[in-house]
């Protein structure tokens, strides 16, 4: 599938780069030059799965109209070499498959040639070059498509996209403002609840402990008691510091899991992805050293997107993929389910994009109606 995606966006960029050379007359008309330089931002975007720049309109005048004028020449060389590559690899698979089954109804004097322009003349190179041309050119597509799709994206977006503005810059402030504010809140609600939780849970079981072990240790002193009440006394005592114990195990665990300092961050995601109801593949790349707090939202995170795969998703697989890449970490949570998320439906999501915010990351659902969900989170990683 990617290989297919990467191979339509180089041929599109083919007929594209044609198209602009062609019309490259018309095109340097300034207002259809970034409507042309839009479109191909868009592609490129949807490609790297990068979210559009906020107030990025693409009939936006001013100094936008000097980088789709300069995005003009840059496609036509990039969209044509690399697109006639693409086009040299696929028109050569068509060749190879059309060439072997089909070698005998062509003319002797018309029959198609391999790349290596091997003529077929007999079974016996139809059916040992055409194949062979196919596993090589399909390896060469497999492997240099995406790089050459993703390098032509990249390439789009450093032209056309353009430098920040003072909206921009202050639409980017407002979000920042709006998320610290929204984590003073959530950090101060954490905290009460902590505070409550270990109030009313952990501190009265250590209360009732103290006591049972006073009127133990009363009993102890007092020979006419009897010895099975003191045996119950510290049966009790003992209970009691086992479940305080186990509470304030849970309260702890909501603050910064333990597994993480135990195990790191591959070691929580195994353990995380094994306990899931639904069949979950971990694929997680070279990390290197990921600061605590990211670590914590991505496990956090991770743990709430597959719990609600378990509860709501219908799926019968999941996968969860990690890496990190030009100091950014990326978090994919995929399922096959029936898709449909909504976090105004109280599913978990918004507590993950109110942690993801907080750290300036960036969280993107996709969950059609049908099926399947994908949950992408980024977070700055240099740091």
């Amino acid at each position: 599938m990617r290989t297919w995606r990467t191979g339509v966006y180089l041929l599109g960029s083919l007929l594209s780069g044609v198209a602009t050379v062609t019309a490259l007359p018309l095109l340097g008309v300034p207002r259809l030059a970034r409507l042309w330089a839009g479109w191909h931002r868009d592609r490129a975007e949807k490609l790297l799965g990068t979210p559009p720049p906020a107030g990025s309109a693409t009939g936006r005048p001013g100094g936008r109209t000097s980088r789709a004028l300069l995005w003009l020449p840059v496609h036509a060389l990039t969209g044509l070499t690399l697109g006639l590559a693409a086009l040299l690899c696929v028109g050569n698979i068509v060749v190879a498959v059309i060439a072997t089954p089909l070698w005998w109804a062509f003319d002797p004097r018309s029959r198609p040639r391999l790349v290596v322009d091997v003529p077929v003349p007999d079974w016996t190179t139809a059916l040992t070059l055409g194949p062979a041309q196919i596993l090589v050119l399909g390896a060469v597509a497999y492997l240099a498509f995406p790089p050459m799709a993703r390098a032509h994206a990249r390439i789009c977006l450093a032209v056309v996209s353009p430098l920040p503005t003072d909206e921009q810059l202050a639409a980017r402030v407002a979000v920042l403002t709006r998320t610290r504010a929204d984590v003073l809140d959530a950090h101060g609600a954490e905290l009460r609840r902590i505070e409550r939780d270990l109030h009313d849970g952990t501190q009265a079981r250590l209360v009732a402990i103290a006591m049972r072990l006073a009127v133990a240790r009363q009993a102890f002193a007092d020979r006419t008691r009897d010895d099975q009440l003191v045996e119950d006394l510290l049966r009790d005592a003992h209970e009691g510091t086992e479940e305080a114990m186990t509470e304030l195990r849970e309260v702890i665990r909501t603050v910064y899991p333990p597994i993480l300092a135990d195990r790191g961050l591959d070691g929580a995601l195994t353990a995380v992805t094994s306990r899931c109801g639904v069949p979950t593949r971990l694929d997680i790349g070279d990390l290197g050293r990921v600061p605590a707090a990211a670590e914590a939202t991505v496990y956090f995170a991770v743990a709430e997107a597959l719990t609600n795969v378990a509860k709501h998703s219908q799926a019968t697989s999941a996968s969860v993929r990690v890496g990190r890449a030009a100091g950014r970490l990326s978090v994919v949570i995929t399922d096959d389910g029936t898709g449909g998320a909504d976090e105004r439906r109280g599913t978990g999501l918004a507590g993950i994009r109110r942690r993801v915010l907080a750290l300036d990351g960036v969280v993107d659902v996709d969950s059609p109606a049908g099926g399947p969900t994908a949950v992408t989170v980024e977070l700055p990683c240099g740091w």
